[in-house]
């Protein structure tokens, strides 16, 4: 099979390896289509923990071509789509429930090999049956769904309420759809890349804003009169985290969405949080809502195929690489199966 590796943090090289078996209990998935996250991006420059040499790309569909012994849910031929993330099930957090803060964790992608790949092993369970007839570019936008369902859960969205949403990346998009699935009665996005605004404003948001030309905070108190009840960081880093936290109403929530470098760090006055009641959470990956994001996207209520900007060989994982870090990409999806112009 062919693979992009990442042997340490900067570098990367596209080889030949066998293509795996399926052991038992396990499948090898012809990978179809994978998208390229901000966590790749982060993995490759050494900024999120990661297990090296690695496989990256956790977003993943494609096609069973081997069921191992013990496999009944699945055979070769099916259409699927991949959970990423596997956890223990002993460990304090997994016996509490809290399966997603195993601190055993394994991500195929980031500590496992994944996607960026023509093939993939891993456990059946991983695996979600897709509808016959959705794309598997669409399918693979099931797990940045899922992660979102799950924030969008932690913000508490309720009917009628003011939202504000920092970033309109694939996540921001995404989380805009489900604020208003929610029934947010307005809901504000702050994007300097004017092409993303034009999306935003085509999936919803009342007031799209260039932070980089008007004043965020300024716009956001005269439209929801004094502040809004939830503020979505969906960019990570200190400067948009603090931005966060000064845009809301009393008895707001703010949801840290977006991925922060380990080390940054931003104030908080407590007695802002005390006598304002102001709630700050986070949100990490997917626990149980797998299920509802392949369902909101087979339904269409959640849409990502126009935030679908380039689909690329894995040849071209540098150009894509590259777009990521230079944000002049919406969303790129890698076709591992597709031969190289």
């Amino acid at each position: 099979m062919r693979a992009v590796i990442f042997p340490n943090p900067g570098d990367l090289q596209v080889v030949e390896r066998e293509t795996p078996s399926a052991l038992e209990g396990h499948v090898v998935v012809r990978v179809e289509a994978c998208g390229v996250c901000g966590t790749d991006l982060h993995i490759y420059q050494g900024e999120f923990p990661a297990r090296f040499p690695l496989i990256p790309g956790h977003e993943f569909a494609g096609v069973v071509g081997e069921a191992g012994q013990g496999v009944a849910s699945l055979r070769p031929g099916d259409r699927v789509v991949i959970d990423p993330n596997l956890n223990c099930g002993t460990c304090r957090p997994c016996q509490r429930g809290l399966t997603h803060l195993c601190r055993n964790l394994i991500a195929f992608g980031v500590t496992n090999d994944g996607g960026f790949a023509t093939h993939c092993a891993l456990p059946a369970r991983q695996c979600y049956k897709l509808p016959a007839d959705m794309p598997f570019d669409i399918a693979a936008m099931t797990e940045p769904v899922s992660c979102c369902v799950h924030g969008i859960d932690r913000a508490q969205v309720r009917p009628g309420e003011t939202v504000v949403i920092i970033g309109a990346g694939l996540i921001g998009l995404i989380m805009l759809q489900l604020a208003l699935l929610r029934g947010a009665s307005l809901v504000i996005v702050s994007e300097p890349d004017s092409q993303k605004r034009e999306v935003a404003r085509s999936f919803g948001a009342a007031v799209t804003v260039d932070p980089a030309s008007e004043d965020l905070s300024t716009v956001v108190m005269k439209a929801t009169n004094g502040g809004a009840d939830v503020v979505i960081d969906c960019v990570g880093g200190a400067i948009t985290a603090q931005q966060a936290m000064d845009l809301t109403s009393e008895g707001a929530r703010v949801l840290l969405f977006g991925v922060a470098a380990p080390d940054e760090t931003i104030q908080i006055k407590p007695y802002e949080l005390f006598s304002r009641e102001i709630s700050v959470t986070g949100s990490f990956i997917n626990p149980f809502t797998h299920s509802s994001a392949l369902a909101l996207l087979a339904s269409g209520r959640v849409r990502v195929s126009e935030i679908i900007s380039h689909r690329l060989s894995l040849d071209e994982i540098p150009k894509a690489i590259e777009l990521l870090a230079s944000r002049q990409a919406r969303k790129i999806i890698i076709e591992p199966q597709r031969v190289p112009e």
